[in-house]
């Protein structure tokens, strides 16, 4: 089981814990929208770091994009290994390709 695999189980164990000692309650105790808004912020404050070059700051901030990420995802009820299947289904596939089937 990877880092990122635990982390998802986590964040599923933590839905129906109490907002007031974990959170990852509190935070999908908010809502999903508010979840979001909490993702977006991580995002930002990722791509700030990146812009500034710092190593160490990008780490910390894309772990708690990564997190963030899955406590949104844990709000919709959509699960890490639906993400990475549609990820294997991408394999393999030009980005360029893959965006143009959007359509």
């Amino acid at each position: 089981m990877t880092s990122l695999d635990r982390l998802a189980a986590t964040v599923t164990d933590r839905k129906g814990a109490d907002p007031a000692t974990s959170w990852t309650a509190k935070l999908l105790a908010a809502g999903p929208e508010a979840c979001a808004r909490k993702f977006g912020e991580e995002a930002v404050e990722a791509v700030i770091e990146a812009v500034k070059g710092d190593r160490d700051r990008l780490t910390s901030e894309a772990a708690d994009v990564l997190y963030h990420l899955l406590v949104m995802l844990a709000a919709r009820d959509v699960t890490l290994d639906a993400v990475l299947a549609e990820l294997d289904r991408r394999a393999g596939t030009s980005g360029i390709a893959e965006k143009a089937g959007r359509a």
